[in-house]
């Protein structure tokens, strides 16, 4: 290993640089936190990364094992392997351009542009009014009208004898989109109306609202953007993939990834989709072990995977539980309704208040090929995905949901 310090942090790589401030090892072993520098194909890996795995200390890229919890045996020295243990090694691929944005500090305070004030977009940014703490709430629509509607709406929620206690909402134009923290895209076209049957209704979305999407996602590699780039409309795990792939093209439609590090998206979709399954589980005896300790992973959608218990994996009653929840919105949609509510709370408000707090969250992230919804959190040294020992018959389901969503383009 090489050791180095840029700035005030200590680093290390199996590689050799100059330029950088080379140091001793014994410079460098009492440190509170690390930094590995790596090369990986940034088409199918993200920028930064908590460790979670010695063995990503030799990968050349990343794919679905990264859910799996691995047994592996390495020559490392003691201190880095405590520090591993501890979470306090952050994995940075210098094969993004801008590779040193990774070791920038989380904000203090929150600066979060919500665009596109539509059912979910105006609910989500109700929950983060009502809900949030030590953030400043931006909000954006291209009608002047719905705007400024919102405006006087949000601003007049108030809590009696605590009136300025809740975030303030302001108005932002275009232009300041991505002067922030978290950029949050609810933009959404092309909704199938309700009564429609027979088709996924998140899918039908995916041709306009993916056209949106990469006009913002260019806009945020202009800007230079170097907070969390939320992605709340449907189909959200595609529409990630699109938003990294067209930020870190040039003019020229040539891949150059100094755009958007994969790791600075996320897809908010998967938490509405544990809430469902909540519900159905408090329904009925013999799912009730979800609440405890079951989990969801996939996409918010077809290919959704509802496991009743981490610890006691059945797949009849997975089976069952996901079936449930994958249809949970069109029960909606038959009373007549939008099933926006609970999405716009579970997935958005709720989701992106535990991701600024560092609590864990159902996101969706980077696996190699393909954005895929599992339980995460966002540290100081970037976002942990935690591991499991999983039943084969488990991740041989979650193989299936990944080659489906690397098959969308």
């Amino acid at each position: 290993m090489n050791f180095y310090r840029i700035n005030d942090k200590y680093v290390f790589s199996k590689f050799h640089f100059d330029g950088f401030e080379e140091i001793l090892e014994d410079s460098i072993n009492k440190a509170d936190y690390l930094y590995y520098l790596t090369k990986m194909d940034p088409k199918i890996s993200r920028r930064g990364f908590v460790l979670t795995s010695l063995s990503q200390l030799y990968s050349e890229g990343e794919n679905l094992s990264l859910l799996v919890e691995e047994d592996i045996d390495f020559e490392i020295p003691n201190w880095i392997v405590s520090l591993f243990h501890n979470k306090k090694i952050k994995v940075i691929n210098i094969n993004y351009e801008n590779w040193r944005d990774e070791l920038l500090p989380l904000p203090s305070k929150w600066r979060i542009n919500v665009m596109a004030l539509g059912d979910v977009g105006s609910t989500l940014t109700m929950g983060l009014r009502l809900l949030g703490n030590n953030i400043d709430i931006g909000i954006y629509d291209r009608s002047k009208e719905r705007l400024q509607r919102w405006e006087y709406e949000l601003n007049q929620i108030r809590i009696p004898f605590k009136e300025t206690q809740l975030p303030k909402v302001r108005i932002i134009n275009e232009e300041d989109l991505f002067n922030c923290d978290m950029f949050v895209f609810c933009a959404s076209k092309g909704i199938p109306p309700v009564g429609t049957s027979n088709v996924d209704v998140r899918m039908v979305q995916f041709e306009s609202n993916s056209q949106i999407i990469s006009e913002y996602a260019k806009l945020a590699r202009e800007k230079n953007f170097k907070g969390i780039f939320s992605v709340v409309s449907d189909p959200v795990d595609p529409l990630c993939k699109v938003a990294f792939l067209e930020s870190n093209k040039d003019q020229n439609g040539n891949f150059d990834f100094n755009g958007l590090g994969a790791n600075q998206i996320i897809g908010y979709g998967l938490g509405v989709m544990n809430a469902r399954a909540c519900y159905y589980s408090e329904l009925d005896p013999k799912l009730d072990s979800y609440l405890y300790d079951g989990q969801v992973f996939g996409p918010h959608g077809q290919g959704l995977i509802v496991v009743n218990s981490m610890l006691n994996y059945d797949e009849e009653l997975s089976n069952s539980l996901t079936e449930k929840t994958l249809n949970a919105n069109l029960e909606v949609r038959k009373l007549g309704f939008k099933p926006y509510v609970a999405p716009s709370l579970s997935s958005g408000a709720l989701s992106i208040l535990a991701t600024i707090n560092g609590e864990y969250f159902y996101g969706s992230s980077l696996m190699g090929e393909a954005f895929i919804g599992a339980k995460m959190r966002l540290t100081n040294m970037g976002i942990e995905i935690p591991r499991y020992k999983m039943q084969e018959k488990l991740f041989n389901k979650l193989c299936e949901t990944y080659n489906q969503l690397r098959s969308i383009k």
